[in-house]
């Protein structure tokens, strides 16, 4: 008995003892183990694939000790685990020849080039499933300009975790990602991304948090492109704790849109301008269906902007790209909480005719506009532009300053505020790329003082409700909004600061069963003027 009782309580102690140095060692695999050199000129690529097809079947993490290691394409493997220590780099190659050429796709694709191939990257994965990249170290593509690898690909992939690590150079998508599900991307930098920083494209459940991401191109791009040779939704995405410095637009779902976005989220993000000639963000948010597919059950909340051009825009069209059988829709949007400074071009809400842009609540927004497009006269059309490339700058020309609505359905504008600043102007021409920034946001070439004018200009809107509205701008010849072809509106009296008589215009005879609210300023022919669509 008493021998039983010794070896029962030593083997329970030795059970209850810490693992050894052994077993812990055996976790991790050292790429240098490999023959892996950290110099950054040897080319390690058939050593660091060793490493990682070893980590892959025997399930262990492998460790990247600290050091430069030149590299070009590495393949990742199911079951992989990667862990870069702090100052631990893998560099990519500067030369085309130690890349993996691009996939023959089977069928034709309207996508371009950096969308529809993902072969051709410094790290990519197709078909594999639970891979881990973390750590405190960096993934640098090392390119210097647009046009080359990818940095990490990954299609068709599941239970992806990428977390801590910095990306930089990136001459292509940073972080592409191609009908994949399940993929959490946390506290990740990306730096000097000459493309755009994260682009998941047919994907479902993706969750993007407390990230870096400073591209010249779009920041966050959901997208839903015809590159897996089938139309597949993109949806139940959450972005949220971001911050997002880009030339071009914060949080954009397209172009790319021949299938649906659903269940979409975003929040508590701060978007900004990025790199030399301080030019401004085009868009905050950009919601745009140009390809048949339907966007719906989008929020978007808690947003700073600075040096937005157009802090918010909505765009349904019909490119059609895939030979989309039609327009898709867009509908069921709100938007809320949103404070954007420095902006020099309109919100705009725009479909085409027949199709509208329906159910959209915008509330709880404060606009500073520092400037805007060339003027264009009310009783001169927007051009349609329904199969052009959409992006905030497309329509040209505007007649409004804060905000452009036109073939849409149900639109209603809650606690809204905007101003027209002091020493306002106008770009002279549609020549932007031509157009330098200062630091503040302004035009150093391109430009001329004016004055905001027209705020709002409605046109072939169905169901329109703002209320608590208020704007603060210096001009006196023009009112503060602009009906045309509305129907069924209920509109509040503004606060505001124009010394103009009358704040409303309704032009045409196409407007039936507008109602004003408050009890002052409400007046038809008064504060309320009924004109021949002109003012």
């Amino acid at each position: 008995m008493k021998l039983f009782l010794t070896i029962f309580v030593t083997t329970c102690i030795f059970l209850l003892l810490p693992k050894t140095s052994l077993s812990q060692h055996e976790i991790w695999l050292n790429v240098k183990d490999f023959g892996a050199i950290a110099d950054g000129s040897t080319l390690n690529t058939v050593n660091l694939q060793k490493a990682i097809d070893k980590a892959s079947k025997e399930g262990r993490t492998l460790l990247i000790p600290s050091g430069v290691y030149l590299t070009g394409s590495l393949h990742l493997r199911s079951n992989l685990s990667i862990h870069l220590e702090p100052n631990a780099i893998i560099l990519g190659s500067q030369k085309v020849e130690n890349y993996d050429p691009y996939e023959e796709l089977g069928f034709p694709n309207d996508a371009d080039k950096e969308t529809s191939f993902f072969h051709h990257s410094l790290m990519w994965g197709e078909d594999v499933e639970n891979i881990v990249i973390t750590g405190y170290g960096v993934i640098d593509s090392n390119f210097t300009q647009r046009g080359g690898p990818k940095t990490l690909a990954f299609k068709r992939c599941k239970n992806i975790k990428i977390e801590g690590i910095t990306i930089r150079n990136s001459p292509n998508y940073a972080i592409s990602l191609l009908g994949c599900s399940q993929v959490i991307i946390d506290k990740v930098q990306i730096l000097n991304a000459h493309a755009d920083g994260i682009d998941p494209d047919c994907c479902q459940f993706v969750f993007i948090s407390n990230c870096r991401i400073e591209s010249f191109d779009d920041a966050i791009v959901p997208k839903s492109s015809f590159s897996l040779g089938y139309r597949l939704p993109c949806t139940d995405i959450v972005v949220t704790n971001c911050y997002l410095s880009t030339k071009c637009n914060g949080f954009k779902l397209g172009t790319e849109s021949g299938s649906d976005f659903k269940r979409i989220t975003v929040s508590n993000c701060v978007i900004k301008g990025f790199g030399d000639g301080h030019r401004p963000v085009i868009s905050g948010v950009a919601l745009e269906s140009v390809d048949g597919g339907n966007i719906e059950g989008v929020t978007i909340s808690n947003i700073t902007m600075e040096k937005v051009r157009t802090p918010l825009f909505i765009r349904l069209g019909n490119r059609g790209r895939d030979n989309a059988p039609g327009p898709g829709s867009i509908k069921g949007i709100t938007i809320s909480n949103i404070i954007a400074t420095k902006a020099c071009n309109p919100n705009i809400i725009a479909g085409i005719p027949g199709h509208y842009v329906e159910d959209v609540l915008i509330e709880n927004i404060h606009c500073s506009f520092i400037g805007a497009p060339p003027l264009r006269s009310v009783t001169e059309p927007v051009p349609e532009e329904e199969s052009r490339y959409p992006e905030a700058l497309m329509f040209g020309a505007l007649p409004s300053y804060a905000f452009f609505i036109r073939h849409a359905k149900n639109i209603m504008l809650n606690n809204i505020s905007f101003s027209g600043e002091e020493n306002f102007w106008r770009i002279k021409n549609l020549k932007f790329r031509e157009t330098w920034w200062n630091e503040d946001g302004i035009p150093i070439n391109n430009s001329e003082p004016s004055t905001p004018g027209l705020a709002f200009y409605l046109e072939d809107v169905d169901g329109f409700k703002i209320s608590q509205w208020r704007e603060k701008a210096n001009t006196t010849e023009s009112p503060l909004i602009y009906l045309k072809c509305v129907k069924n509106a209920r509109i509040d009296t503004p606060l505001h600061t124009r010394e103009t008589v009358h704040w409303c215009t309704i032009a045409g005879k196409d407007n039936t069963n507008i109602e004003f609210t408050g009890n002052i300023l409400t007046k038809v022919g008064k504060h309320i003027k009924i004109c021949d669509e002109k003012f």
